[in-house]
């Protein structure tokens, strides 16, 4: 279901902190549109961010926040409809998010085009840095310890 989603994205143009499939998203906006279209609301907001904010900062907040509603994998466990996370520069925070499509393929929203479905090549590969799995239904907000609300991405 995830992937079938995913697809309906291909061509939405690359706008930086947008999620809405035909008007605009950005890697992390495709993986909260496919959310919502499984679930409904997203279980927390995303800060603004810059799109330098990776490079400003030492936490994986990226990673922590998939990881709050998301099931993690193995990389190779990764299969269509998985999401990937990717660490751009070697020693990097986390930054960038794709939807796997099929063996050696991925869609992804890319900087300065479009979301599109691109080859899982070597460049990419290298730069693995996490797998997730959208789970088999949406996680309650309350989950964290005590039946507190977890911590907001970025916060």
């Amino acid at each position: 279901m995830a992937l079938a989603e995913a697809r309906l994205w291909l061509g939405t143009p690359y706008r930086h902190q947008a999620s809405r499939r035909g008007a605009g998203c950005d890697c992390l906006g495709l993986v909260r549109g496919v959310w919502r279209a499984l679930y409904g609301d997203e279980p927390e907001p995303a800060p603004p961010y810059r799109p330098d904010w990776a490079e400003l900062g030492e936490r994986e907040i990226l990673l922590q926040a998939l990881g709050r509603w998301l099931v993690p994998l193995d990389l190779e466990a990764a299969g269509p409809g998985d999401v990937l996370v990717f660490r751009i520069a070697p020693g990097a925070v986390a930054k960038h998010c794709a939807i796997v499509s099929g063996p050696g393929r991925m869609i992804h929203a890319y900087w300065g085009r479009a979301c599109v479905e691109s080859w899982l090549g070597p460049w990419w590969r290298t730069r693995l840095a996490a797998a997730f799995r959208f789970p088999c239904r949406a996680p309650s907000p309350l989950a964290g310890e005590g039946g507190t609300r977890r911590e907001a991405v970025g916060g």
